[in-house]
């Protein structure tokens, strides 16, 4: 969002370094709380418990973005036939969400820089809960869609604005891990959602509970946030240091000593403000947009930023998620209830596999992680691709003819030629004690559905039509009607490959564009720099999901994901020669890394070691924090 740099705005002028109380007032606490011996040094296994309950309540924002992703992937299935949804009406209440998160996600920089990360939070927990309610209670897809936009203000606001106050109350050697938690916390609302798509798939009006149930996560997340201390490092920067250091140390814990970390911060915020003062000086703007353009450090910083949530999202991981169940019957799995609780299954293996993210973060490193994470997501997306096309290649013949038709659908011979006709869908019965398919048929769809035909056995079908039962049940027809998609023996191959792609991203290229961007800005830029590069993420978000369905129509379901493999391919070399290591680094030593002068490691090797050859630490984006103890930073404007 555009606006004046804000940095210390609230900071009253008289004060100088003396009046700000960085120091403890030489006070002890009594005995009972913490001593002399009891004191520690900043380290992180002498850090409070509270970070912890912190992080709990920030990353329900994490919980309530994924439940949302993974509930509308199973309900649309139900949607789509009750509502009798057209291609572009399923990509528009999908879209929409992402539209909406987009949009306001960029308002979200200005919003936390001005009334701070904690308001935030809470806002976009009211209108989470709002949007559910009005999900959950839709009577037509106008409302639906007027809910799922209302939703996804709540979801661009908190993606936002939760990555960046946890990496600003964690310690350098906690930062990752909180932040992966957060992604932790949306893989792990994808598989609960997922759970439940199964659990209520059969139930009458079984999406409405789906889609409102989200209302109760997002009132607890604002009840408990409402005990939650602001970020330090915004309110010292708002001219607010002694709460500042009250807060700090509730966070660090009573023992911990936080006089160092306090004075790191402070540096930051006094050179923000002395090159305000220079700008201020020299007549140029105090815009923070235009300050982040002039500076070469935050400039670069940004850029890689906006790269990572951009491939993030064209390496089609939203498209796995968004769609995971139409993914999957798409490869045979006709069965409506079957195909979410295998989307369920492809869930709950993104979210285990991000607890590894969780222990390799602070491990191996950003670098390793992310590039080892796309190098399998290419892979696998290869591997998804073949496994299409074999499902392709064993297509059903057509058996049934209707010769008083003069559409096109009936010159089709088997299944995925007739699927590669405009409007036409294969119809069929599925009877295996009388072996399998039967009755196959290419029929033209019926006006503005594509779940039913204009004509024929697949002409009076139920909006549950493809549930398992439902037809015995109810004595309904037992044909099927697969638009898009043929029914195949070896549509397992496809669940395979979704499994294995989530066994890749979910520990390195999920939390890695949300970890790194949470730290690699100086604090003056964070809010706007964070704000940029997640509406990058929200709108590469919107664009693949509100084109995916297009995509598989014009280059064919395996052409599809030989695109986004190719996609994907760019962003490991492109990561290859951009991307540095930022653990153990604080937050206010980023700027150093982004000064150095760009170069084309080994991923395994050179960035490594401590230290180089001329023995200059600070060079080697790998060595600790204690490389950059005496750096000072510059005018942003002389980099």
């Amino acid at each position: 969002m555009v606006g004046e740099n804000v940095v210390g705005s609230s900071r009253n002028e008289h004060e100088d370094d003396a009046t700000i109380p960085l120091r403890s007032t030489g006070q002890k606490l009594p005995s009972s709380a913490c001593d002399d011996d009891n004191i520690t040094p900043n380290s992180d296994s002498s850090a409070s418990k509270f970070v912890y309950v912190l992080a709990f309540f920030s990353a329900i924002g994490g919980f309530l973005f994924g439940y949302d992703t993974g509930v509308v992937s199973g309900a649309m299935l139900i949607i789509r036939k009750e509502m009798e949804l057209s291609n572009a009406w399923h990509e528009a209440i999908v879209a929409s969400t992402i539209a909406a998160a987009w949009i306001f996600s960029l308002f979200g920089g200005y919003l936390s820089d001005r009334l701070g990360r904690k308001p935030v939070i809470l806002a976009a927990s009211v209108v989470f809960t709002v949007g559910s309610i009005i999900m959950g209670a839709a009577d037509g897809k106008e409302v639906l869609l007027a809910g799922r936009i209302v939703v996804g203000i709540g979801i661009g606001l908190a993606s936002m604005v939760v990555p960046m106050y946890l990496a600003e109350t964690a310690s350098s050697g906690q930062r990752g891990m909180l932040v992966t938690m957060n992604v932790m916390f949306i893989t792990g609302g994808q598989a609960i959602a997922a759970v439940f798509s199964g659990a209520l798939s059969t139930v009458s009006d079984g999406w409405r509970y789906m889609l409102g149930i989200a209302a109760i996560p997002a009132v607890v997340q604002f009840v408990g946030f409402l005990l939650m201390p602001e970020s330090p490092r915004w309110l010292f920067s708002h001219g607010k240091p002694e709460e500042a250091r009250k807060v700090l140390q509730r966070i660090r814990g009573p023992c911990h000593n936080i006089d160092d970390e306090l004075e790191a911060i402070k540096a930051s915020v006094d050179e923000s403000e002395r090159e305000l003062g220079y700008r201020r000086q020299r007549g140029q703007t105090a815009n923070v947009i235009i300050q982040i353009l002039q500076s070469a450090p935050v400039r670069r910083a940004l850029f890689l930023g906006c790269l990572l949530q951009m491939f993030q999202q064209i390496a089609g991981i939203n498209t796995v998620m968004y769609y995971s169940a139409t993914i999957i019957q798409m490869a045979g799995f006709y069965d409506t209830a079957k195909a979410i609780w295998l989307s369920a299954l492809v869930a709950s293996v993104n979210f285990i596999c991000t607890f590894l993210g969780i222990y390799l973060v602070e491990k191996v490193g950003r670098r390793r992680l992310t590039l080892g994470s796309l190098l399998g997501v290419v892979l696998s997306l290869a591997f998804l691709a073949v496994g299409f096309m074999i499902v392709d290649s064993n297509g059903y013949a057509v058996t049934e003819f209707y010769h008083n038709k003069t559409d096109l659908c009936n010159s089709a011979l088997e299944c995925n030629e007739c699927n590669s006709i405009i409007d036409c869908g294969f119809c069929f019965m599925d009877n295996p004690a009388s072996g399998g398919i039967l009755k196959g048929s290419c029929l033209l769809s019926k006006e503005n559905s594509t779940f039913m035909s204009d004509y024929g056995p697949c002409s009076n079908l139920s909006s549950m039509a493809g549930f398992s039962g439902s037809a015995a049940a109810a004595g309904q027809s037992p044909f099927i009607y697969a638009y898009g998609w043929c029914p195949s023996p070896h549509g397992w191959i496809t669940v395979l490959g979704l499994m294995t792609y989530l066994l890749f991203f979910a520990p390195g290229m999920g939390p890695m564009p949300w970890t790194i961007n949470a730290e690699i800005y100086p604090l003056w830029a964070r809010s706007t720099c964070n704000s940029i590069a997640t509406s990058t993420n929200w709108f590469f978000n919107f664009l693949v999901s509100m084109t995916f369905l297009t995509i598989t129509e014009i280059l064919t379901r395996q052409g599809a994901f030989i695109f986004y493999c190719a996609l994907s391919t760019v962003g490991l070399l492109l990561f290859w020669w951009l991307l540095p290591e930022t653990k153990g680094r604080t937050l206010e030593e980023m700027e150093v890394v982004f000064s150095r002068p760009r170069s084309c490691p080994m991923p395994w090797g050179s960035w490594t070691s401590k230290k180089s050859k001329t023995g200059d630490i600070a060079s080697s984006p790998d060595s600790g924090p204690e490389s950059s103890k005496n750096v000072q930073f510059h005018d942003s404007s002389r980099i």
